[in-house]
């Protein structure tokens, strides 16, 4: 009779081993698919996050650049130009992979590792057009209307800055319909210098927050016969007006509250009477829509020098050749404040709107430079005026927004992703 034995040693080992093992290749296999897919979905998010930002920096990049250079062409004389990217459609592709292998160094057959890749592809397609025609270049170079102003001095920009860049003159009134006027030109010297302190008061003012721009409050009001209004109208009446009826003459006085044009005070404009409102409206009729009018009273903050007039604004081409001047004879220069204006925040009264730096190197420590003709130039962002500076070059960047028109897409604007 032949009997084998049973090795404890192999057989079992042998027996319970293979199904093992087929196990741990298919869990290794399940390991690989679930991160796959995972990989996958996490990299798409990733992927769209990072185009929207690259893509928003490299746009406003661009433009920033461009603002530069076309001071710098002001500066020589050249036509100012500028080009927009009117559309950016992204695609992203990804591509997986997944397999196993024996594990180096082991025996073979008896470890199993997976082994997995991936790719990304971008293909991005990017519109860019010219801003031009004659809507666009009607606005470089109309006016700015007070509006526009007024919406940047309630972002708190500093009345100082504002004015030097965008107002080309004050005009300061001393009689009814009688005034002076001082022009915002270095090369002139006394208007220059009046124009500076007439702002730097203005400064003053709102650095203790006591400077108020607010339309003019103004109640109209009309007187008409009773017997002119038709029951029926009558309700429609009370919706636009106030209504009172006077038994004595048969009439109805109607009165309806209205803005007026926009003031700038150190004053609260709802204090005024009646008939102060109307001087004030009355003048206003002889202003222009670019016309900031400001009233700086006695017996308020800032009153130790009462002035009345207004400032006219430029428009985003002479904002352009004004601050190219820099570069050149017609540049900025200290003006101290008048001996009645209260102290100024920090002192803060930089001799030019926004320095500029011209170099035949690339200057360090600046945000951006430009190159034109072998030279290089850049916003002065280093020294005791770079806050002011970098104001000074983000307020450009917004009046630009303020007179671009809008830019001509071509085909749907999209960032697409595909697996």
């Amino acid at each position: 009779m032949f009997i084998r034995k049973y090795d404890s040693s192999t057989g079992m080992r042998n027996a319970v081993t293979a199904p093992y093992k087929r196990l741990v290749i298919n869990f290794h296999w399940l390991i690989c698919l679930i991160y796959l897919v995972t990989l996958t979905g996490c990299l798409s998010p990733i992927a769209l996050n990072r185009a929207v930002i690259a893509y928003d920096d490299a746009v406003t990049d661009v433009v920033s650049q461009q603002l530069l250079i076309n001071i710098v062409r002001a500066h020589h004389r050249q036509p100012i130009h500028f080009t927009g990217v009117s559309n950016i459609a992204a695609t992203f592709t990804f591509q997986a992979s997944a397999g196993a292998a024996p594990a180096a160094g082991g025996l073979a057959g008896s470890s199993i590792l997976p082994i997995f890749g991936g790719s990304m592809a971008e293909s991005p397609t990017i519109s860019i057009v010219p801003i031009e025609g004659e809507d666009f270049t009607r606005r470089l170079l109309t006016p700015f209307p007070q509006s526009g102003l007024i919406l940047l001095l309630r972002q708190h920009f500093d009345v100082d800055l504002l004015l030097r860049m965008m107002a080309q003159e004050v005009r300061l009134q001393h009689k009814p319909y009688h005034s002076d006027t001082f022009r915002n030109k270095s090369t002139d010297k006394a208007g220059y210098e009046m124009f500076r302190r007439v702002v730097l008061h203005l400064s003053a003012i709102q650095d203790q927050n006591q400077l108020y721009v607010e339309p003019l409050p103004l109640t109209h009001t009309w007187k008409i016969p009773a017997a002119t209004i038709a029951p029926d109208s009558f309700q429609s009446l009370q919706k636009e007006f106030v209504v009172h009826y006077n038994s004595a003459d048969d009439t109805f006085t109607l009165h309806k509250q209205i803005l007026g044009p926009i003031l700038i005070t150190n004053y609260d404009p709802d204090t005024l009477s009646e008939n102060e409102r109307e001087l004030l409206n009355e003048r206003a009729r002889e202003w222009d829509v670019s016309d900031v009018a400001f009233d700086i009273r006695a017996g308020y903050y800032g009153g130790e020098w009462p002035m009345v007039g207004i400032f006219r604004l430029r428009s985003f081409h002479s904002i352009l050749s004004f601050l190219s001047k820099a570069l050149g004879n017609e540049t900025g220069y200290h003006v101290e404040k008048d001996p009645r204006t209260p102290p100024i925040l920090n002192n803060e009264n930089p001799d030019l709107t926004m320095e500029l730096i011209q170099s035949n190197i690339a200057p360090s420590g600046v945000d951006f430079s430009i190159r034109w003709n072998n030279q290089f130039y850049a916003v002065n962002t280093t020294g005791p005026h770079a806050r002011w500076n970098r104001d000074a070059f983000q307020l450009l960047f917004l009046l630009f927004q303020m007179t671009v028109t809008d830019i001509p897409r071509v085909g749907v604007p999209s960032i697409t992703i595909a697996k």
